[in-house]
This record gives structure tokens, sequence and C-alpha cells, in this order.
């Protein structure tokens, strides 16, 4: 499925991932491939993807998340450093 983090600042990433792990308003979730479609809040808190092997940590502070069709559109207010 492709994955696209946008902030109002610019384009944070866009590409292929197995699976998207997302900070909700209500607790973590995930998105995996075949989802049914979803919008949803985003709270702060850790963005996690995978390609491939390699996993990748994100802060985001808060926003909104579309699933449509094998697409992930996270819409963030900002991202920041990722958590340790």
């Amino acid at each position: 499925m492709i994955l696209e983090i946008i902030t109002p600042d610019k384009n944070v990433f866009k590409g292929e991932v197995s699976v998207v792990t997302l900070p909700g308003k209500n607790g973590e979730f995930q998105i995996l491939k075949d989802h049914a479609p979803l919008v949803s809040t985003l709270a702060k808190g850790n963005l996690t993807y995978d390609q491939g092997s390699k996993s990748e940590t994100l802060l985001v502070d808060g926003g909104v998340i579309e699933v449509s069709d094998n697409k992930v559109l996270v819409l963030a207010e900002a991202v920041l450093d990722a958590e340790a």
C-alpha cells in the first residue's frame, strides 16, 4: 500500500509500505493492506511504518488520516524528531 505523509510546510514521505502504526485519539492502531476505508483523527505520538525489513518512526503532532483503496494519507499538524 502507499503511505503519504504531508504537513502544512512540506511533503514528508511517500512510498510503498507493508504496515503503518498510528497514534489515534483513543489509542494506537495499525493499518494493513486492504484495510477498510477510514477517516480518523490523530493524537501526538509515534507514527511507525515498515518498508520490507526496515522500520521508520516519526513523531507527529496530531492530524488526520484517510485510508482508501490501499492508500494511507496522513495530514499531520507537524512532524517532529522521533521519540526515543
